[in-house]
């Protein structure tokens, strides 16, 4: 029984969860949810209203024959009164008199049930009636004393009031009886006076009243769950074919061009079918047209890449054995064979990434997956990288985790998103530090490349994945870039089901972060980097910091360990102190870094040597 309960009221606290969800999703429900509201406060508001007149009409009948009955009762009784002070009856009749009286203006009330009369003789000759033979004798005593009383003090005037009299049954129970009271003092000129009370019931009255009540609110109740069945019925026709579009529309985004809405009669909802199947063959046709276009597109791209690659080698053979003779020839003769050397390198490049481009889009390109710690892979970019970064005047810096980041990825296609950012970083560095960063967690591996330049304007961090997008035209491509290593890299990363992003700030560089799952196939639902970086000048103004005035601005130096990883002999700078994962509390351990940065600060010496057990940052200067 206990766990009954609780299935219970678990059903209940979930539902006004259900029912917000249903107003929230189904027009239908609103609909028909208002009009039974709407309908309930219109069938209250008449109830009351039609109630309100019936009793206001069965008071005015009951007042208008209480006062007849009782201005004719009054009448007669003073007749009386005057047949008693005239001598007429003596004494001993008296008694029989008054009983005459009382049952003639008992008369017509059905034995007491439309109404009561009391009758109370008081002056000359009232003491030969004995109170049994009053009548209607006990009965005043249900007649308010204040009533009495004001009859008593105003003679030959009639009184009415509404009171809740005491009823006892022939059982001895006793009921409450609402009525109205009619009463007047009747005095004649021989000191004969009677006291005459009207008792008019009004049970009969409440209980009409109540039937009505009791068949209005009936009514009402039909009436709104007949409003709600034809609003449902009503919203049914109008959703119905509107929740067809949406499912035809979801089936049409879901590539099933064939859809169609059935087209019944001639109303508005007939003609928003036949708009929308002309809609649905339009885009159809389009999408078709666009889909011919796009294969040609491709197959051109693909056998123009094919064709130059016959005429290109012989141009390469050719023009590598001028490049080798350069020295023989003269000046001007050997700086053209140079240049020629180049364009030709560039255009290799383009021809490669076109082929690749064109895999993309034909859904040709295979995943070769393979355990690599990327770790080393990323320290092999980094490396091939030095020389460009020594002409850019850049520092290279790398941020590793000591644990292993080892993931199945394809070593080709990573090594060229990698070495793609790195050299995006250094060629649009301006000269300022370059800060890669690799971390990982159970369900997947993150690289980050930070640089300090020129940042992205609001909107680009989207644009710079297009296709030949550049986000300077001016600006001269050193590194021989063909404006498509951005889009071969995003395809990479979709390839290997991961994640690649980038954010950016005008005047406080970029950054990008490839995430990649630790096991091919697994879905990403985090990434170990957050992608702004931390020392981001939007951060910096949030916590109130001050902006650094270095020139290598966001390195925190926390006493980086060298260590070698593998059989690789390049230096690794760890910095488990500095990087955090997503959700943890930064302040802490930046303010941690920075106590023991101006530490490290205070103990260097005054020449400028290093003290013993300190690092210098890593730079590819010479190394």
């Amino acid at each position: 029984m206990a766990r009954r309960w609780r299935r219970w009221a678990a059903a209940a606290l979930r539902l006004p969860g259900k029912v917000r969800s249903r107003w929230r999703r189904s027009l239908q429900f609103r609909v028909v949810t208002v009009t039974m509201v709407l309908s309930i406060g219109v069938a209250v508001g008449l109830g009351e209203y039609i109630a309100d007149r019936v009793a206001g009409g069965l008071e005015q009948t009951r007042q208008s024959v209480a006062k007849g009955i009782a201005g004719s009762g009054f009448y007669n009784t003073r007749q009386e009164l005057q047949n008693y002070s005239s001598g007429t009856l003596n004494d001993t009749n008296l008694s029989d008199a008054v009983n005459f009286l009382g049952k003639q203006l008992n008369a017509g009330s059905a034995n007491g049930q439309l109404y009561q009369v009391v009758v109370e003789i008081s002056g000359a000759g009232a003491s030969a009636i004995s109170p049994q033979d009053t009548p209607g004798a006990g009965v005043p005593s249900m007649i308010p004393a204040d009533f009495a009383n004001q009859l008593k003090n105003n003679v030959n005037q009639t009184f009415s009031m509404y009171a809740t009299l005491e009823e006892t049954a022939a059982n001895g129970q006793t009921t409450e009886v609402p009525a109205v009271l009619y009463g007047q003092r009747v005095t004649v000129s021989g000191g004969l006076s009677a006291d005459v009370f009207y008792i008019f019931p009004l049970a009969q009255d409440q209980t009409t009243l109540n039937i009505v009540e009791e068949s209005l609110a009936l009514a009402g109740l039909v009436l709104v769950l007949a409003l709600a069945v034809i609003a449902w019925f009503v919203t049914r026709q109008v959703v119905t074919p509107v929740r067809m579009a949406a499912a035809i529309a979801e089936r049409l985004a879901a590539g099933r061009l064939d859809e169609q809405m059935r087209v019944r009669g001639e109303d508005d909802l007939a003609s928003l079918a036949t708009s929308f199947n002309k809609m649905a063959g339009n885009l159809q046709s389009q999408i078709r047209r666009l889909e011919e276009l796009s294969r040609m597109q491709r197959r051109f791209v693909s056998d123009v890449s094919h064709e130059l690659r016959t005429p290109l080698t012989t141009v390469r053979m050719a023009a590598d054995l001028i490049h080798d003779e350069r020295e023989n020839f003269d000046p001007t003769v050997s700086r053209s064979a140079e240049l020629l050397q180049t364009q030709l390198d560039r255009f290799e490049e383009l021809l490669a990434d076109l082929l690749e481009i064109s895999r993309f889009d034909a859904g040709a390109a295979v995943l070769d997956a393979e355990p690599v710690d990327l770790r080393i892979l990323i320290q092999k970019v980094v490396d091939g990288a030095a020389p460009l970064a020594e002409r850019k005047g850049s520092r290279m810096v790398t941020r590793f985790p000591e644990q292993s980041a080892v993931a199945e990825v394809d070593t080709r296609r990573i090594d060229r998103i990698l070495r793609n950012l790195v050299v995006n970083a250094i060629e649009h560095g301006e000269g300022k530090d370059v800060v890669v960063t690799v971390a990982a967690d159970e369900d997947a591996v993150a690289v980050s490349v930070r640089d300090y330049g020129v940042g992205l304007r609001p909107g680009e961090s989207s644009l710079v994945f297009n296709r030949f997008w550049r986000a300077d035209p001016a600006r001269a491509r050193t590194t021989g870039g063909t404006g498509l290593g951005l889009s071969i890299a995003l395809e990479d990363a979709k390839l290997h089901r991961g994640w690649l992003q980038a954010w950016g700030e005008p005047g406080d560089g970029t950054q990008f972060r490839l995430t990649v799952p630790r096991t091919v196939g697994t879905e990403l639902l985090h990434s170990p980097i957050r992608l702004e970086p931390e020392d981001s000048l939007h951060h910096q103004r949030h916590r109130r910091l001050p902006p650094a005035a270095s020139a290598h601005r966001g390195l925190v130096r926390t006493g980086a360990q060298v260590a070698a990883l593998g059989d690789s002999s390049s230096r690794l700078e760890r910095y488990p102190n500095v990087f955090v994962l997503p959700g943890a509390d930064v302040t802490d351990v930046t303010d941690a870094a920075e106590s023991q940065a101006r530490t490290a600060e205070t103990e260097r010496p005054a020449e400028g040597g290093q003290t013993e057990g300190s690092e210098r940052p890593r730079s590819d200067e010479g190394e």
